[in-house]
């Protein structure tokens, strides 16, 4: 592990010297390739310097207290070793999660789909304040939200709604929320004060470039059709929504979020590729069954990931059993706690595999 860090601090500095050269600065293709590359390596070369930091305090605290017969003295060097013995076995977990194999699409913006579940118009309902939550917190990290399409049911909820995120790391961050998410609460149409069960599906797809997924134009076939919407003011008077059919998959896009039919449907096309791409993925992640099995769920929208249970007010995450008791924090947006425990227990289950097949 030692022997490629030191590798990856060579190549971190040969790449500062790189991005100062007229040439590269000039190529602006070369210079974005170099600044990801200093991006990525730059957090792993900073805690390894921190490593060595503390490694070279062990060397000289262990050299000191040969030499040193103050006893003050002495007990103050062994205090700094003991730290410094703290500090390496931190930074050298902190490394061997830093250099796990990182996911190609993490910087990618990603494609959000939800969908109400069991429960019908409450379902709906729910599915709405989903949306609003995702968009709190895409808000909350500067990232920008573009609605694709949504079908209402004409009482403020969702039947279905697509959607864009777009931001630095959106995927890494908003990867472990596909799959089913639970409510328990009494509906306002509920006359008796009985608790009700509804689901709300969400799938998080990464943003494919047209490198990652080729569509043949042969194979796709457009429909426009004039836009609707709730309000009068959504509604266009020309022929701009637009319905895309892949015809050998039989995915059909309904994209009628903006006034342009160009501009839909460069969207649709958009999902269409996403929605290809995640289809290639998981037949590679089939073919890892065994991986997928050692790692937290970040796909099966067939898997209940979560409950939101209103009259106790509390969030449970069932794939690492984390309950919080935060639901309108939660529904506000305030996903983090959430998420970083979700990707501290992946790498923790990363590790360990990992481990088990260095022994």
């Amino acid at each position: 592990m030692f022997d490629k860090l030191e590798d990856l601090q060579k190549r971190l500095e040969e790449i500062m010297n790189e991005l100062s050269e007229p040439d590269v600065v000039n190529d602006q293709t070369r210079f974005r390739q170099l600044m990801k590359e200093q991006n990525d390596l730059t957090p792993i070369v900073e805690k390894y310097k921190e490593y060595k930091a503390a490694r070279q305090t062990i060397e000289d605290s262990l050299e000191m207290l040969e030499s040193e017969s103050d006893e003050e003295m002495r007990e103050m060097l062994k205090e700094e070793l003991s730290d410094a013995k703290t500090e390496v076995s931190r930074c050298e977990n902190d490394l061997k999660i830093l250099l796990l194999p990182r996911d190609p699409n993490d910087d990618k913006n990603v494609i959000v789909e939800i969908r109400a579940g069991a429960g019908g118009d409450e379902a709906a309902l729910f599915a709405a304040e989903i949306y609003r939550m995702y968009k709190s917190y895409a808000e909350s990290r500067r990232w920008k939200t573009e609605f694709i399409d949504v079908n209402e049911n004409g009482i403020g909820g969702f039947k279905e709604a697509s959607f864009m995120i777009n931001g630095q790391g959106a995927y890494s961050r908003l990867k472990y929320e596909s799959g089913v998410h639970r409510v328990q609460r009494i509906p306002a149409t509920e006359s008796g004060g009985r608790i009700h069960t509804s689901t709300v599906t969400v799938a998080i797809m990464p943003e494919a470039e047209e490198v990652d997924v080729q569509i043949d134009m042969n194979d796709c076939r457009f429909d426009v059709f004039r836009a609707s919407g709730n309000g009068g003011q959504c509604v266009n008077t020309t022929d701009s929504a637009v319905r895309l059919t892949h015809i050998p998959t039989g995915i059909v896009i309904s994209c009628q979020d903006e006034k342009s039919q160009l501009k839909n449907k460069d969207k649709a096309l958009k999902v269409l590729r996403a929605r290809l791409y995640e289809l290639e993925q998981s037949k590679a992640h089939d073919a890892e069954a065994e991986l997928r099995k050692s790692q937290i769920g970040t796909g099966d929208r067939a898997e209940k990931i979560r409950t939101y249970n209103f009259p106790q007010g509390r969030v449970t995450d069932h794939r690492i059993k984390l309950t919080l008791h935060r639901l309108e924090n939660i529904l506000g947006g305030e996903l983090d706690e959430i998420i970083d425990s979700l990707i501290a227990a992946d790498q923790a289950a990363k590790l360990s595999r990992l481990e088990e097949m260095e022994s």
